[in-house]
């Protein structure tokens, strides 16, 4: 294992050295886009029933949660913020009218946190009264602009995607010529690789999608894409929960090819289900500019001094006290175990699979048509069989070159959908990593006390009435969201930051509740009645040792007195 740990030095660190892979090479797969296209029209600005905020309100509120989250997750990405009509026009020449460009298509950040603050609330209903007003409305313009926007952008983006948030189905009153308008441009804007969602918000006498906004929006990707909402959404949380679900591109991990037998090839994509969240890595400044400092390594002769190439160095091994040197082709050769890819070894039956053998986060495989032609078609005959037998597929998985192999084993998993016939849970495969013989161990198991049946059903009751529906997506890092939030505060010039609630502490107050007299009971059978763990007292000292721990406090202080003494006779002579 030492001698594989030399060539394999970072194997435990291979998913999180996935996910940041997957998590967004710029350079390769270009950057992501968003536009926010908002209708500020008099009906966005009505309040709702009960003092609940507007429409327009909800919309900034939404607008302001992807900002922030774009900041922590992917800075990299670029957000606008479009206004259409408004009374007002603000764009490049002013070229069209009632279209009010708030955001310009670049990377988010704390300024432009601060001016979507300015339109929360009442003072930002007036604000934005003031500043852009309620006018004509023509969402052909709109969508032409925003083309423009895309247009100008000279970086390589990988996905494009606009929204459009609005409370009026028919937006142009039944004219022809707009309407007839809009949707030329919208074709245009899908011609071009722009993806174009409504997110719809609630208005008296519903929401019809079927009058005007069903052409304009773009079609479902796949058949795991959210496609178009008939209900409108009536509170933030379930528009916050929608844009989410939009904005969000599925990134693959990899593309592999899956080897089902001899010369039976079908084409998969892995996705990450779960990554650790962690505090973003420091950054080096400058001293005196406060710019980000590239460091550069640089390998230099131990003899001469001079600066060594890629192709000046060379690996080297020690066999039989002799130096074999070897080229960095033939080592990259020797750590080759096979191609990248999924290897079909055989099928389990389910409970073979036990619950130790989960090792490191799950990733999940969905077959790439696009890749080779009937991959769909195979798998999804693949998943249903081993469904239907409660079987699993045992391969060999090898992520990438010079990786070692490692086996896994698929668990098929069903479609299902949920009451409004949407895909709750997609089709695939679940790749759990299953551990090798020497991993495992045996551990002798420490024998103690055996409780009483007594005890033992007590227990239970306690159990019962402590359980509860653990959701992994209900509780927060407390340390990430005081970090975040610190972060915030100094960005956005706030006094102090906002506090947070950390859920992982236990509701003390609820659990005694439940429990009553439970655990006195509990305490009762199992302790003691002399039993007093927080009340033990501290054991008294003998004489002795206290005059010895006097003496030599004494001796210590002594000792200080000195060498103050000697050290003011020393300054003194000199």
């Amino acid at each position: 294992m030492a001698e594989w740990r030399k060539y394999y030095p970072n194997e435990d660190d291979e998913v999180e050295e996935d996910e940041e892979d997957s998590g967004g090479d710029y350079k390769l797969s270009g950057r992501d886009s968003l536009v926010f296209l908002v209708d500020a029209s008099k009906e966005m600005f009505i309040k709702g029933e009960d003092g609940e905020p507007s429409n327009f309100d909800m919309t900034m509120q939404c607008v302001r949660s992807v900002y922030t989250s774009k900041i922590i997750s992917s800075d990299k990405d670029l957000v606008a913020l479009v206004f259409y009509g408004t009374e007002q026009s603000k764009n490049p020449r002013n070229s069209f009218k009632h279209v009010y460009i708030y955001h310009d298509l670049d990377s988010p950040g704390s300024q432009r946190v601060l001016d979507i603050d300015k339109l929360l609330g009442e003072k930002g209903a007036q604000f934005a009264e003031k500043t852009m007003g309620s006018g004509e409305t023509s969402l052909g313009d709109a969508l032409w602009c925003c083309s423009n926007l895309y247009s100008d952008i000279k970086l390589r983006l990988s996905h494009k995607r606009l929204m459009i948030f609005t409370c009026r189905d028919d937006p142009h009153g039944g004219d022809g010529a707009k309407d007839r308008q809009a949707r030329t441009k919208a074709a245009d804007l899908k011609e071009t690789g722009v993806v174009i969602d409504l997110m719809h918000l609630t208005k008296p006498g519903g929401f019809d999608v079927s009058l005007f906004f069903c052409d304009i929006v773009s079609p479902p990707e796949d058949e795991s894409e959210l496609g178009l909402q008939i209900e409108p959404c009536r509170k933030l949380e379930d528009l916050q929960k929608r844009v989410r679900a939009k904005e969000l591109k599925k990134r693959s991990q990899s593309r592999l090819t899956f080897s089902l037998g001899e010369g039976v090839n079908l084409a998969v994509g892995v996705y990450v289900l779960a990554r650790t969240a962690t505090k973003p890595s420091a950054v080096k400044l400058h001293r005196d500019t406060n710019e980000p400092v590239r460091t550069k390594t640089r390998y230099f002769h131990a003899h001469n001094g001079g600066i060594l190439l890629p192709n000046d160095m060379k690996r080297a091994q020690v066999y039989g006290k002799k130096q074999i040197v070897m080229e960095k082709d033939e080592v990259d050769e020797i750590k080759k175990f096979d191609d990248p890819g999924l290897v079909l070894m055989g099928f389990k039956p389910m409970d073979r699979l036990k619950l130790h053998h989960h090792i490191r986060p799950v990733l999940f495989i969905y077959p790439e048509e696009e890749q080779i032609s009937g991959s769909s078609c195979m798998f999804t005959a693949l998943l249903l069989k081993c469904s239907e037998k409660n079987l699993f597929a045992l391969c060999r998985y090898i992520p990438r070159c010079n990786t070692p192999p490692r086996f896994v084993a698929l668990v098929p998993q069903r479609e299902e959908l949920d009451q409004g016939q949407t895909q709750a849970t997609p089709p695939g495969f679940h790749v759990i990593f299953l551990p090798f013989a020497d991993d495992i161990r045996t551990v002798d198991a420490h024998v103690g006390p055996t409780a009483s049946d007594e005890q033992v059903d007590k227990m239970k009751e306690i159990v019962h009435k402590l359980r509860f529906k653990y959701k992994s997506d209900a509780f927060e890092n407390p340390v990430l969201q005081q970090h975040y939030r610190n972060l915030e505060a100094l960005a956005l010039n706030m006094l102090e930051p906002e506090p947070i609630e950390d859920l992982t502490m236990p509701k003390v107050q609820m659990m005694d509740a439940r429990l009553g007299p439970l655990a006195q009971e509990f305490k009762d059978l199992v302790y003691p009645p002399d039993y007093n763990p927080e009340g033990k007292p501290a054991a008294k000292r003998k004489t002795g040792e206290i005059s010895n721990g006097l003496t030599l406090i004494f001796k210590y202080i002594k000792n200080i007195v000195q060498n103050m003494w000697q050290n003011l006779f020393l300054n003194y002579l000199f």
